[in-house]
């Protein structure tokens, strides 16, 4: 997938994405206080690994994400159940709400600055077609709003969990399939190297 690929994509998304509203960030804090807290930190600075930090990420992106899970299109029993009873306006609140926060930075444990994650990341893999991280998510993994979500500080353990659903058709939200071809062709060791460079990006 050359980088004219990414970008022809990048307008489907792109377009797919900015269709939803934009919400209330004040209206969506009680929610976001009480019923996502407990998973995600009342500020979207999720402190468990496995649940993934929702502060200062793309309000689009997060209201197309709990959008996809009510309808079914991402699969996950918890958010699933999470979602139900939340109309579109709630979750457009949500995503302003959680996009309205201050991320907090994490720390790469061995994937700094010269890594295998940070080549990944800059450069893709070339001998398998894998395209740079940062062409889509940007050089410091903010995303480019509001097509792709922003990345950086996000948990390393969430990100691989995510790769992997994503190379084992087991997520198949993202648009044109960009993710699944990418995740298809990296290794179990290419994750956990790019994920451990994303935690420690800010």
């Amino acid at each position: 997938m050359n980088f004219r690929h990414i970008a022809v994509l990048a307008l489907g998304s792109m377009t797919a994405i900015s269709a939803f509203a934009a919400g209330d960030a004040s209206k969506g804090a009680a929610t976001a206080t009480t019923v996502c807290a407990a998973c995600h930190g009342a500020d979207g600075n999720s402190m468990v690994p496995m649940y993934p930090k929702l502060a200062g990420q793309h309000p689009e992106y997060l209201t197309k994400q709990l959008t996809n899970f009510k309808a079914g299109d991402r699969k996950n029993p918890i958010m699933a159940g999470m979602v139900a009873n939340l109309t579109p306006e709630d979750m457009s609140n949500l995503g302003a709400y959680f996009g309205s926060q201050t991320p907090k930075q994490g720390t790469a444990k061995s994937n700094g600055a010269g890594s295998v994650g940070e080549k990944i990341f800059k450069g893709g893999i070339p001998g398998v077609g894998v395209p740079a991280c940062a062409s889509c998510h940007g050089p410091a993994g903010a995303g480019i709003p509001v097509q792709f979500p922003r990345l950086a500080g996000q948990h390393a353990d969430y990100t691989v969990t995510q790769l992997k659903a994503f190379r084992a058709g087991e997520r198949a939200n993202d648009a044109a399939k960009m993710m699944r071809m990418v995740a298809a062709k990296l290794s179990d060791s290419d994750m956990a190297a790019v994920a451990d460079y994303i935690q420690g990006l800010h």
